[in-house]
């Protein structure tokens, strides 16, 4: 079974670039983005070796695991297309959560939940599933907008700062080619949603129902500092709002966070 769009993207006039092997498919969508291409486009692959991850780490898709990257032309600030991310996560989490029937049927309370953790995680069980990232560039007048996905459909990396788990490690026996034609279908629901940023209202409520640590201790390492307080929510930007112990909102638009007991960690 090759990549394949799903029914619902195909008729949206989605297209689909599809890779045996790729060192980024996030590089893939820019580059054709500065050849002209304006999308919307996939640009997918079951083995990723030179990717990209939040901080600039590595983000390698071994083979059976998807990585796939949404590029998308529009004509919106840099601050409003970091919003579609949180659409971005919608999106997986409905794709996971189709292809999941099968084994949340078989496996009965031990069936996988999924949550969204901010800015642009999806865990399973606490640990990191799927990873996403967005890298934005000026196109003529218009912005050149690339969502990256990465999901450990068949294997998870050990030593990352988030422990993480895969599809086959949760009991879900599905191919990375099944996942992406749900992943195209959820995709146009939610970007629909989003509207160029004028939908956030309604991912940011739907967002929230499915976050992780929401209303639990929380410290987010931002580079120069560590932040530590609630979960109390994201606001109309996307930034997540941290409850001091002084009962400041404090808004927060970067950072590694850690939920939780392992916020103790993550702030030592």
């Amino acid at each position: 079974m090759g990549f394949a769009l799903g029914p619902r993207a195909s008729s949206a006039g989605y297209r689909l670039a599809a890779f045996e092997q790729t060192g980024s498919t996030n590089t893939e969508a820019i580059e054709h983005a500065r050849r002209g291409e304006r999308g919307p486009m996939w640009f997918v692959t079951s083995e990723q070796t030179a990717g990209r991850g939040r901080r600039q780490r590595a983000w390698i898709a071994p083979r059976g695991n998807l990585a796939a990257s949404i590029l998308e032309v529009m004509d919106v600030a840099p601050a409003v297309a970091a919003t579609l991310g949180f659409a971005a996560g919608l999106a997986e989490e409905a794709a996971l959560e189709k292809v999941s029937l099968e084994a949340a049927l078989r496996l009965g309370p031990d069936r996988p939940r999924y949550a969204l953790k901010w800015p642009n995680d999806v865990l399973a069980g606490g640990k990191k599933l799927v990873g996403i990232g967005l890298e934005a560039e000026a196109i003529g007048d218009r912005l050149a907008v690339v969502v990256g996905i990465g999901t450990n459909v068949v294997a998870a990396p050990e030593g990352t700062p988030t422990p993480a788990v895969s599809l086959a490690a949760l009991g879900v026996q599905i191919s990375a080619e099944e996942l992406f034609s749900a992943l195209s279908d959820a995709w146009v629901e939610f970007r629909g949603i989003w509207d160029n940023g004028s939908g956030f209202a309604e991912i940011r409520k739907l967002w929230l129902e499915r976050a992780a640590g929401l209303g639990e201790r929380v410290a987010i390492h931002t580079g120069a500092m560590t932040l530590e307080g609630i979960f109390d929510t994201i606001d109309d930007t996307g930034c997540l709002i941290v409850r001091t112990a002084e009962g400041r909102r404090v808004p927060v638009a970067a950072g590694e966070v850690f939920f939780g007991s392992a916020a103790s960690v993550g702030a030592a």
